[in-house]
């Protein structure tokens, strides 16, 4: 198979083709491979590359397609670093139950995908393994904390990745990286084997080319079944539009894009209404007040006894926690729940709640840490929320950055949400282009 070839597959096309038995999983596991040994070291998108793991090519209805998992999930037998210097020789006794599901369905894992430490960051600047660059821009991050996994999946070094996500680490790199990410429902994908940051945020799922692709994948891994979200059709989808807040401080080129995108909608016969979001001003020290607390509490021990082995930036953030007051932790957790509470109305007026998923382009690496705050500004609320939320490719900056576009639907209404992604997509086909300095 040509490079050009490979770049041009997804993971739903890759599948076909192997069933058509115009290629074997093997020569496909061995172009990736053979990617993997060519761009990785500039790329650090893998941090584990697993290239002598059995391929279970005739298990559907993955077929021994190769796909990659973030460094956050465990593997049995195989190192689970989550992107640490404390954890380099951590071998797991099992896999993580995500894992699990994907190699029952025939998955090859190709590897392990660097991240930001211990998932505590946006950059994926990683002390330990090496930063993440991004594919559109190398002197730019993928973004984080599943930046590893973003990166592989736009540059073609597998066909799909799983992702974690706690205040936006699998649609914020989605979005810098040009590729599709999907944050399900809080709760419809299991965590079990996976190393945590906020057990109360966290969510793991898919980051791929395709919309499609992220469908199959969510399946696979939640036993939940989107029926057959391929429709163009937008007619009878009311997109909410939350103005205040949302779309009052965007970088003049994403706002350009996002709106371009918001009027190619319109026109396919969704319906656009102005929605107010509850406490979606107030949301990010909200979830400060929670996260925080909880990071610490996993990490409390190792910072006694192994502080000096943790990146200067993860360490001061973990404790900065240890002064917060547990009653502060509890007013938070009733004011997130009233939050919910009040959200569910929203959906009154609205089938799916679009925003941009970040509302700059990818900051250069030297400087990022000052773009930090801008970077979650969108998608921590829908982890505060718990809601079902998907970054999608919607255009380019003059610069030739992607800028992702944000969709969330009700809660456990990943079919409305995947729907709408997948009507945009296929009328917009910005997935049909490639990385330039791959």
């Amino acid at each position: 198979m040509t490079e050009h070839e490979l770049k041009g597959l997804t993971l739903c096309k890759a599948l076909q083709l192997i069933q058509e038995r115009q290629i074997s999983s093997s020569e496909l596991r061995k172009s990736v491979l053979d990617r993997i040994d060519r761009l990785n070291p500039e790329m650090h998108a893998f941090i584990t590359v697993l290239r002598e793991e059995p391929i279970a090519d005739d298990i559907p209805p993955l077929f021994g397609v190769p796909l990659s998992v973030k460094d956050l999930y465990d593997t049995k037998g195989i190192r689970t670093t989550a992107g640490a210097k404390l954890y380099t020789n951590r071998i797991p006794e099992e896999d993580a139950g995500a894992v699990t599901k994907l190699k029952q369905a025939g998955a090859a894992i190709i590897g392990k995908t660097n991240l930001h430490e211990f998932a505590y960051g946006v950059t994926t600047v990683n002390p330990h393994f090496g930063t993440a660059r991004n594919p559109w821009d190398r002197d730019r991050i993928a973004g984080g904390s599943s930046g590893g996994s973003a990166a592989a999946v736009a540059l073609s070094m597998g066909f799909g990745s799983l992702g974690t996500d706690t205040g936006g680490s699998i649609r914020i790199p989605a979005s810098l990286c040009g590729i599709v990410g999907l944050k399900p429902t809080f709760g419809r994908v299991s965590l079990d084997g996976v190393i945590p940051l906020s057990p109360s945020f966290d969510h793991a799922g898919p980051m791929t080319k395709t919309v499609e692709d992220a469908a199959l994948l969510l399946k696979i891994i939640s036993d939940f079944d989107p029926g057959d979200c391929r429709t163009e059709n937008m007619q009878d989808i009311r997109i909410g539009i939350p103005m205040a807040y949302v779309y009052e401080s965007l970088d003049p080129a994403v706002e350009n894009v996002v709106w371009k995108a918001l009027n190619a909608m319109a026109r396919m016969g969704a319906a656009i209404v102005d929605v107010d979001l509850p406490g979606l001003s107030d949301h990010q020290a909200l979830w400060v007040q929670i996260a925080a607390p909880e990071a610490y509490a996993y990490h409390e021990r190792n910072l006694k006894e192994h502080g000096h082995m943790y990146g200067e930036d993860v360490r001061t953030r973990l404790q900065t926690a240890r002064s917060m007051l547990s009653v502060e932790y509890v007013k938070a957790q009733e004011i997130r729940k009233r939050i919910q509470m009040e959200c569910k109305k929203v959906f009154e007026e609205c089938d799916v709640i679009v925003t941009p998923t970040v509302p700059i382009p990818a900051p250069r690496i030297n400087g990022a840490e000052t773009a930090i705050p801008a970077l979650g500004r969108f998608t921590r609320y829908f982890n505060l929320t718990g809601l079902p939320a998907i970054s999608i490719p919607c255009g380019f900056t003059p610069e030739g950055l992607p800028v992702g576009l944000q969709i969330a639907g009700k809660s456990f209404d990943e079919e409305t949400v995947l729907r709408a992604a997948y009507a945009y997509e296929q009328n917009a086909r910005w997935f049909e282009r490639q990385p330039p300095t791959s």
